[in-house]
């Protein structure tokens, strides 16, 4: 009878021992598995460049994605974005910065489904083969063409723009007419603190600075209706067109033409302006557009690079120029 009793007491202890064993188990699972997330957030966050060795380029004219090695890309951008004829400075310049772009494309944001980053300079960045290149240039000047182009890319391998840890969003153009301008006045939305607007000497060389653009009176209501059916302007009235706001970089912010209120980039875009730095003058039937600069005017101007390195200025001076509080890192 005892040893029955002995038995009995035996079982009922087991029965309150496993659920514990069991509950204690689970709960170290759950604490490996939370452990586990966050070390996988961690890893997300964490920017380890040296893994993006490849881009994926999107091919804009037959649609299909290239698996590239990312300074074998970087030879096709920069022989496309920038004259080679260019000082060496600012083709590492544009080599760097093409590099950081290429970085926050693929870190940050997501474009195209299938694809890093795609050809099309007005999407993108520009990017053309090296046969292409080469059958563009003078059969005597290819082989050195290529060669600097090469230079540019390798000796500045692994350098990229970063400001606080991360690669910036390395926006570039062609002629900032003098002034380039901050990301928020041409776009509007998030203010990036490294594209502000900073002075640069020597751009009024180049003849990317200066254009002209007329148009009739008809043709220039007419461009206008394409975008605001609504736009009614009468030419015989005095202030039809008068300009509202300027940006920081001295462009057109604000315009009134007609009824309508436009911004200095939309009118740039309806009339195929080179910039929205213009003034607009009415001379008997037609309207003129003068011009100053080439491109939207935000970040690196590819002129002032090549101004400031004929001025004898390195490409990290030339970065730090354009680009405010970055630093030139290595991944």
């Amino acid at each position: 009878m005892k040893k029955l009793f002995i038995y009995i007491l035996f079982l009922v202890f087991l029965c309150f021992l496993i659920p514990i064993l069991f509950t204690k188990k689970n709960n170290v699972k759950e604490t490996m598995s939370s452990n586990q997330i966050k070390e996988d957030k961690q890893e997300i966050s964490t920017y380890d460049y040296g893994k993006y060795n490849t881009v994926k380029l999107l091919h804009t004219k037959t649609d299909e994605v290239e698996e590239l090695e990312l300074d074998n890309y970087l030879l096709g951008v920069v022989c496309s974005e920038m004259p080679v004829d260019f000082e060496m400075e600012a083709l590492k310049a544009q080599a760097i910065v093409a590099r950081t772009y290429t970085l926050y494309k693929i870190t940050t944001s997501k474009k195209h489904e299938n694809a890093d980053i795609c050809d099309d300079s007005a999407c993108c960045q520009a990017w053309i083969t090296k046969e292409y290149r080469l059958s563009r240039w003078d059969e005597d000047k290819r082989e050195s063409n290529w060669a600097k182009i090469e230079e540019a890319v390798n000796t500045t391998k692994g350098k990229i723009i970063t400001y606080e840890g991360k690669p910036i969003n390395a926006f570039f153009h062609s002629n900032s007419g003098g002034i380039t301008d901050t990301a928020t006045n041409v776009w509007g939305g998030t203010n990036y603190p490294y594209l502000q607007a900073v002075q640069t000497s020597g751009e009024d060389s180049y003849t990317q600075y200066s254009s002209e653009a007329v148009f009739t009176k008809d043709e220039f209501i007419n461009k206008i209706k394409e975008y605001h059916s609504n736009f009614e302007i009468d030419f015989s009235l005095e202030n039809q067109i008068e300009i509202l706001e300027y940006t920081d970089g001295e462009r057109i912010k604000t315009i009134k033409i007609g009824n309508l209120n436009l911004s200095g980039v939309e009118v740039r875009t309806i009339f195929g302006l080179r910039s929205a730095r213009f003034k607009i003058d009415m001379e008997d039937n037609n309207i003129k557009f003068e011009v100053i600069g080439y491109g939207h005017g935000v970040g690196m101007s590819q002129t002032g690079a090549d101004s400031m390195a004929k001025q004898g200025n390195n490409c990290e001076d030339i970065i730090k120029h354009f680009y405010t509080g970055v630093e030139i890192s290595n991944i």
